[in-house]
């Protein structure tokens, strides 16, 4: 499902981003990460995470969502879709995932 458009990050072209069917639920963020290299794709960074709370709130449950990036040697950051706020979670949470592609501009 087409997200919208994220902005490339230091220097990074433009890019489209894509939300992909499905998810996984109670998840580490290790094995979220494996899960989501295993459809080809990746989880989102905290700024499309914000992109996705905005343009596609209905495809995510309110719930918190792993995100691609470590907030620390044993933490990392979520999306929670019930309030909208970012988070560092302990990796070894489980939490859910869903995975994204994109495309450059």
């Amino acid at each position: 499902m087409y997200a919208g458009i994220i902005r490339g990050a230091d220097g990074a072209p433009d890019q489209h981003l894509v939300l992909l069917d499905g998810d996984t639920d109670d998840v580490t963020w290790e094995a979220a990460c494996a899960w989501a290299e295993a459809k080809g794709a990746t989880l989102p960074t905290r700024a499309e995470q914000r992109l996705l709370m905005a343009n596609l709130p209905d495809q995510f449950q309110a719930r918190y969502y792993w995100s691609s990036e470590q907030a620390g040697p044993s933490r990392a950051w979520g999306q929670g879709f019930g309030n909208g706020g970012q988070y560092d979670g302990y990796r070894s949470y489980e939490g859910r995932a869903r995975a994204v592609r994109r495309l450059p501009i």
